[in-house]
């Protein structure tokens, strides 16, 4: 089963992330979701598909009252990130979806309906969940055409998405980057193929480099905190990826 931890926490401002599934079958990728709270009120960023919406409800539940979930925060399309969306609507019928702009006439496949979705401007935008102002961050071409992350200014925590990610062996538990030069390994054939564009890349590193965050939160693998997020930046902006990265004379 998923479990849930607390990873920032000042007064009724709240960090949890939902990670870890050893049960997990082995044909689905591993994820985690986020929960930041305020004043009570509760956004989940990416989270996740309808395969693993149990586990996710059932860790949520622990610390939080799922009908209390107003937000969601969806970095792309893809169905790890928000095929739940229906199991969700369920909980509460009156949860909105922040989106790119691009993925509104998309997602309404996997379920709700005009009203549920947000639409994103590329240039990114405010957020107002509770008492906090969150900001969407452009990081379009990394991986879909229409990304985004989402940064929490007060917390200095930027959830990431798929920039970060780690596909992690079973043995590999530690919630945090305990040790960066071993993690690259599990990070540098994810990025240089998913990542499809160099100048969106450099402009994402300069951009949050800028930003100077604590904690820099993927949707796969361990969260990022301390100096390794500046380890990290600079990891990935020398990373070759992309078209550059593939070599299709062996195709």
């Amino acid at each position: 089963m998923k479990k849930i931890e607390t990873i920032y926490t000042d007064h009724d401002h709240k960090w949890s992330v939902i990670a870890r599934d050893p049960a997990k079958p082995n044909y689905l990728i591993d994820t985690n979701e986020y929960l930041i709270e305020s004043m009570g009120l509760g956004l989940l960023t990416d989270p996740g598909g309808s395969e693993i919406f149990p586990e996710v409800f059932s860790a949520l539940g622990e610390v939080f009252a799922p009908s209390n979930l107003k937000n969601i925060f969806a970095s792309h399309q893809d169905p790890d990130i928000i095929s739940s969306i229906a199991l969700w609507l369920e909980v509460n019928p009156e949860i909105k979806c922040y989106i790119s702009w691009l993925w509104t006439s998309f997602l309404p496949h996997f379920g709700g309906n005009a009203e549920t979705f947000i639409p994103l401007n590329d240039e990114g935008a405010d957020i107002n969940h509770g008492s906090l102002k969150l900001r969407a961050i452009p990081a379009h071409y990394l991986h879909s055409a229409g990304n985004l992350h989402l940064w929490d200014e007060k917390a200095k925590i930027l959830f990431s998405g798929d920039i970060g990610a780690a596909l992690l062996p079973l043995d590999e538990t530690a919630l945090f980057v305990k040790d960066f030069d071993k993690h690259i390994r599990y990070m540098e054939k994810f990025h240089s193929r998913w990542m499809a564009s160099e100048q969106a890349k450099l402009l994402w590193c300069e951009r949050i480099m800028k930003l100077k965050p604590d904690m820099l939160c993927p949707q796969h693998g361990a969260i990022f905190q301390g100096k390794d997020v500046e380890r990290f930046i600079n990891w990935f902006h020398d990373l070759k990826i992309g078209m550059d990265a593939l070599d299709l004379s062996k195709s």
